[in-house]
């Protein structure tokens, strides 16, 4: 049985030669699947609803993002599902061409469109005595031939 740890998060993704520069800060819930490989899970509500907005009515609408992270020291994937509409899954591995999935739902929850970028693993350092502190992913993202840009991916756990 994984064990459970909920600590305060801080995910954050800039790229080094686009205008792209953000933070998510919120709790999340953090499993043990043994001594070097963790699950970690974070929720928040449809940050596309707006407070004044009435409530969407159907389950695809109220739907959660979840951002799930498997984390060990060779390799990194993350994978946001939920919402109804934006998904995508991101492989990474130093020194490796990973891929980086992403799809669009339609209205009733079927995927509509699909496209694959690669990412080039620059770095991924990880840290922590016992549970994960850090993580530091630098990569690029590439189309066929035509690099997309370059990205640090930063997740700080709390303790």
């Amino acid at each position: 049985m994984p064990i459970n740890h909920h600590r305060p998060v801080s995910l954050s993704l800039m790229s080094t030669d686009l205008p792209i520069n953000t933070t998510l800060e919120t709790s999340g819930t953090l499993y043990q699947k043994d001594r070097f490989r963790f699950d970690l899970l974070l929720s928040q509500p449809d940050m596309g609803q707006s407070v004044n907005e009435e409530k969407p009515t159907s389950a695809v609408e109220t739907a959660r993002h979840m951002l799930w992270l498997e984390i060990s020291p060779a390799r990194v994937i993350m994978s946001l599902q939920g919402n109804g509409k934006f998904c995508y899954r991101h492989f990474w591995e130093p020194g490796i061409y990973g891929l980086s999935r992403y799809w669009l739902n339609d209205n009733n929850g079927e995927i509509a469109n699909t496209f694959r970028l690669r990412n080039y693993t620059r770095r991924l350092e990880l840290e922590g005595e016992t549970l994960p502190e850090y993580l530091r992913i630098e990569y690029e993202l590439w189309s066929g031939k035509v690099q997309v840009g370059n990205y640090i991916l930063n997740l700080e756990v709390y303790h």
